[in-house]
């Protein structure tokens, strides 16, 4: 009785090996993580068009929570602006960290857009807030700093991890006018730069830090304005584009910011983000044709370096502040536009 029940017992066990090797060997390799891509929006208006009693529609007529509205449309990812010491309070650490916590409960990756001032900042204005009008350039990066840190560190007891963070905002011509003006004083623009990037690494060594310019087809502004910050000592990971074509134009523009985005990785090796498109909300279709044609150009850039594409501002509808880019229509639904991002 031993000698049968030991072959049985090797025989079962020889078999056995037999499955789990066959097994191993047909079961082909799991595929590949796809690299995730942002399909976003800044939507930093939201809380103050709420509280003014604004709504928001699905493409039926439903309503809809604005932030839950874009996801169903196929966004992933939210830009929020920081103000340093706005009045009234919208865009203030507090109003952004709200809004970030809605992001996050939602499953929403987050940029983060310091503009260094009370209000706007952009090509054309760089104020400094206030309360740093009178400070000195060494001064000014520690105010830079500090700002930076406070509200990574607010946002971070919220539980809240940026995945992006700009330091600045279209700074074409630097930033923190007059002493941070790159065409004045590269190195002060440099200077100020590097407080924030620092700020960022120390409180948040994941997220990844943009320097954020405008006319993402101007090859020869992304060149004069990155050397001088290479050249003066400054680093970052990202570089952001901004791009607002016409219905006439974008094809070209497209093209063009295309050859530059390529370029910069050329010159750089840095990763690329379209941080800002829009085009009027009457030209929706040729809107949804420019968006599908930059997601495409900018998922097709080698070695994944382009990272997404950011719209700025679709809720905004009905000549809301005087805006008429966004993706909405005057009945609070969204456009046609929007549809590029499915």
């Amino acid at each position: 009785m031993i000698r049968p029940l030991f072959f049985s017992f090797i025989l079962a066990l020889a078999g056995g090996c037999s499955k789990s090797t066959q097994s191993t060997s047909t079961t082909p390799p799991p595929p590949p993580t796809a690299p995730f891509f942002a399909k976003g929006a800044d939507i930093s208006w939201l809380t103050e068009m709420e509280a003014s009693g604004i709504k928001f529609y699905e493409p039926g007529g439903s309503e809809k929570e604005c932030l839950s509205l874009l996801k169903n449309l196929g966004m992933n990812a939210v830009r929020l602006r920081v103000w340093v010491n706005p009045t009234p309070a919208w865009n203030n650490t507090a109003d952004v960290v709200n809004k970030a916590i809605r992001a996050k409960n939602l499953g929403l990756k987050i940029m983060i857009d310091f503009h260094y001032s009370d209000s706007w900042a952009d090509p054309g204005q760089q104020t400094k807030p206030v309360a740093w009008a009178a400070q000195d350039v060494a001064t000014l990066q520690i105010s830079i700093y500090n700002h930076t840190a406070d509200v990574l560190n607010t946002l971070k007891s919220n539980g809240i991890s940026p995945e992006w963070v700009q330091v600045g905002n279209e700074t074409n011509d630097g930033m923190l006018w007059p002493e941070g003006k790159a065409s004045v004083n590269m190195a002060n623009y440099a200077k100020f730069f590097k407080a924030g990037y620092n700020a960022v690494k120390a409180v948040s060594p994941a997220s990844k830090v943009m320097v954020h310019l405008s006319n993402g087809y101007d090859n020869a502004l992304y060149q004069w304005n990155l050397n001088g910050l290479k050249n003066n000592g400054a680093n970052w990971d990202i570089i952001g584009m901004s791009l607002y074509p016409t219905a006439g134009n974008w094809t070209v523009l497209n093209n063009q910011c295309l050859a530059n985005m390529n370029d910069m990785v050329t010159r750089f090796g840095s990763e690329i983000m379209i941080s800002e498109v829009g085009m009027s909300w009457t030209d929706a279709a040729a809107c949804n044709l420019f968006i599908s044609d930059m997601i495409s150009k900018t998922k097709s850039m080698a070695n994944n370096k382009g990272l997404g594409v950011f719209y700025w501002e679709p809720e905004a509808y009905n000549n809301w502040k005087g805006y008429s880019l966004g993706a909405f229509d005057n009945s609070g639904k969204p456009t046609i536009a929007l549809n590029a991002f499915q």
